[in-house]
């Protein structure tokens, strides 16, 4: 019974040995699982064209400023305006004290009418003076001094004209109007205040708000590679009629109006070196206010043959190159070298490096490496919303 057992054992654990060896052999659908071509989201490159666009920084500004001044000195009686209201051209904003510029207007009427009372009274001088002379009672020199005095007259009287119109205007400045239609601000003085004519601290500031300016700056060697590349024939110039400004506020949002480019300066500032733009908005509900920062998108060209990748595909090496992941038609990733221009609506302009039908891998990066085999599958915008396909690097090992 012994000896049974004995050979029995050998036997047992030569079994128990091949049991645990078949333990480590991959079954066929493990290994079938480890040489599956990994799949990668690509996009094919297709030549369109595109217009070129570049956002700058700017401020707004008004349109017209108006300094609301006194144009003759008196004692401010009443303030007719709102503070912060919008106001219309002409106006009327304050009231001076009328009663002295009164006075000072029937004085001067009085006066001019003591004047033509005197110029009718030459008058008849001078007629029965030209009357003697002609039957030569009276000489003519005394007829020429009545002439004389007849046109000192007239002179008078031109002049007591001349005191009533001005005692009218001065009265009429004593309603204090608004220069400009706008939005006028804080009232800087009150009631009771003595104001002086030509002083130079103002009542109020009026601001024209609709349209509105939109300042910024571009740097003169983009707008010089820019006229360079209008020059050779790289890009096409937009037509006046046709090319938009736009405005992005600070928190990434548009504004819904398109404006218009009135001009670029004549000279580059020495510190900077920028130079200045111009753009002009509608802003009929107000949102645009002077002082706001702003970023100015504007098209400066259009690229007839425009390459443009979506901004996941192109990855930045340890020296800031960017490079892109082609798929040949072998099926396999080779890294190469691109030179991008500027990125628009989330695509970035490929200058260099890439031609039109060539695939470009977009995302599934962390599944391969260059010379691999892949399997390339179409890539939609919709896709890199899908959970765990943000799988970029943002510097290449």
């Amino acid at each position: 019974m012994l000896k049974f057992y004995a050979k029995l054992l050998p036997a047992a654990a030569l079994g128990m040995a091949l049991l645990v060896s078949g333990c480590d052999e991959p079954s066929p659908a493990a290994a079938s699982e480890d040489k599956k071509t990994p799949e990668v989201g690509i996009v094919t490159v297709q030549e369109h064209p595109r217009t070129i666009t570049h956002e700058l920084p700017g401020r707004i500004a008004s349109m017209r400023v108006a300094d609301v001044r006194p144009r003759v000195s008196g004692i401010l009686t009443e303030r007719l305006f709102h503070q912060g209201s919008d106001v219309k051209a002409n106006e009327a904003l304050y009231q001076i004290d009328r009663r002295p510029f009164e006075i000072e207007l029937q004085s001067n009427e009085a006066a001019l009418a003591k004047a033509e009372a005197s110029l009718e009274l030459a008058k008849q001088h001078e007629q029965r003076v030209a009357t003697l002379a002609s039957q030569r009672i009276a000489s003519k020199a005394e007829h020429e001094k009545a002439v004389a005095s007849m046109r000192e007259t007239e002179a008078d009287v031109a002049a007591r004209k001349a005191d009533v119109d001005r005692a009218k205007l001065n009265l009429d400045y004593t309603t204090i109007r608004a220069p400009i239609g706008g939005r006028i601000g804080a009232a800087i003085v009150s009631e009771g205040a003595l104001v002086v004519q030509n002083d130079t601290a103002s009542l109020a500031k009026i601001q024209q708000l609709d349209p509105i300016y939109a300042d910024f700056t571009q740097s003169v060697g983009e707008l010089n590679k820019m006229r360079r590349a209008l020059e050779r024939g790289d890009l096409e110039r937009i037509a006046a009629d046709v090319a938009k400004v736009r405005l992005i506020f600070d928190d990434g949002t548009a504004y819904s109006l398109p404006g218009k480019l009135l001009f670029s300066e004549a000279k580059v500032d020495a510190e900077t070196g920028q130079v200045t733009l111009r753009g002009e908005f509608a802003n009929p509900k107000r949102e645009l206010l002077p002082g706001m920062y702003v970023r100015v998108r504007i098209e400066q060209g259009i690229d007839s043959d425009a390459i443009a990748i979506p901004q996941q595909a192109v990855q930045r090496d340890a020296g800031g190159a960017a490079k892109v992941f082609v798929v040949a038609e072998d099926g396999t990733a080779s890294l190469r070298r691109i030179r991008t221009g500027s990125m628009q609506d989330g695509q970035w302009l490929v200058l260099d490096g890439l031609k039109a039908g060539e695939r470009v891998v977009v995302d599934g990066f962390q599944k391969f490496a260059p010379g691999d085999l892949v399997d390339p599958k179409p890539w939609t915008e919709a896709d890199s919303r899908t959970p765990g396909n943000n799988d970029q690097a943002s510097v290449l090992r």
